[in-house]
């Protein structure tokens, strides 16, 4: 039975980090890099940001997040019309992680070019959707309203999963806010929220213009985001972090989305599978020790203190 149990947990680690990371080890490529550059980087150790991007909850946030984007008939266009989700679907999600961990934890040259590289894929994203009105619009990956919906529910999905599944942050929810803000302008949002306040205020203004809507193809992306193509081992944790991200939306985003919140205690259960997933991989990241590792050499050269933030 131990050998059996021990086979179970090593085949589900690896393929969780085949899923996460693109290999088996956890550490794809790209994350070697970041042990190199010439200054911690736009957080560094401490920050709210490497705290929130750190912890287990970003596998539920990004189920919260992807869910919440659809909402927006221009980004949900952009998505049905140029996404390969379909096809590569952790293709995808491997290349955003790469994006989010790079500006999080990678010195600041190389979190500047890895936001370039994102924006340069973008500058062929456009077409036509219509509007919760019925209006036929233009669209593009640079448009500010797009660029910000996708922000403010990035922020407010990471933010909140935090909170539900992780705990305090350091300075709390407006230095999360406030730091992330960065990230915004990297890929050309106009004006982040720079506070909790700003963020609930930004998120609360699609809703009152009336520009969110569900329909056919939010329903199609929410089947495919309910039900990814993961080994069949891992769908039985997959749909209780389903069921914990959907839990953690506001009801009128739920309806819009078609979902319902599980009457079973899924908060818990997928804080259950979150302390699962933390004793097979470790409460530390490949990316953090590759940031901590490239921080500790510059110190050596350096020995003297940064002036407190």
């Amino acid at each position: 039975m131990g050998r059996f149990l021990d086979g179970f947990v090593n085949s589900w680690r690896s393929h969780l980090l085949v899923t996460l990371s693109g290999n088996d080890d956890g550490r794809p490529a790209w994350v070697g890099t970041m042990a190199e550059g010439n200054d911690a980087g736009f957080f560094g150790p401490g920050s709210a940001s490497w705290a929130v991007h750190g912890g287990m909850a970003t596998m539920v946030a990004g189920i919260r997040a992807l869910l919440m984007q659809t909402l927006h008939p221009g980004a949900m266009a952009g998505v049905h019309d140029w996404s390969r989700y379909r096809d590569d679907p952790l293709g995808r999600l491997s290349g955003t992680i790469q994006w989010l961990v790079t500006v999080t934890f990678a010195a600041t040259e190389q979190a500047e070019r890895e936001s370039a590289r994102v924006g340069r894929f973008h500058d062929r994203v456009a077409g036509r959707y219509r509007d919760a009105r019925g209006v036929e619009r233009e669209y593009s990956a640079g448009d500010p309203e797009l660029l910000s919906w996708v922000h403010v529910v990035f922020t407010d999905a990471f933010l909140t999963s935090h909170q539900v599944w992780d705990g305090a942050i350091p300075g709390g929810a407006d230095r999360y806010v406030r730091e992330w803000a960065k990230a915004g302008e990297l890929v050309g949002v106009d004006d982040p929220p720079r506070s909790d306040a700003e963020l609930a205020a930004q998120l609360r203004a699609f809703s009152d213009a009336g520009v969110l809507m569900g329909g056919d193809r939010v329903a199609e992306a929410v089947r495919f985001i309910r039900k990814p193509p993961l080994r069949r081992g891992m769908m039985p944790f997959y749909r209780i972090m389903f069921a914990g991200a959907v839990a953690s939306i506001p009801v009128e985003y739920r309806r819009m989305l078609g979902l319902r919140r599980s009457p079973l205690p899924v908060i818990w259960a997928t804080g259950a599978v979150l302390g699962l997933v933390r004793m097979l991989l470790g409460s530390r990241s490949t990316s953090e020790d590759a940031a901590l590792s490239r921080i500790a050499r510059l110190d050596a050269l350096d020995p003297t203190p940064p002036p407190e933030a």
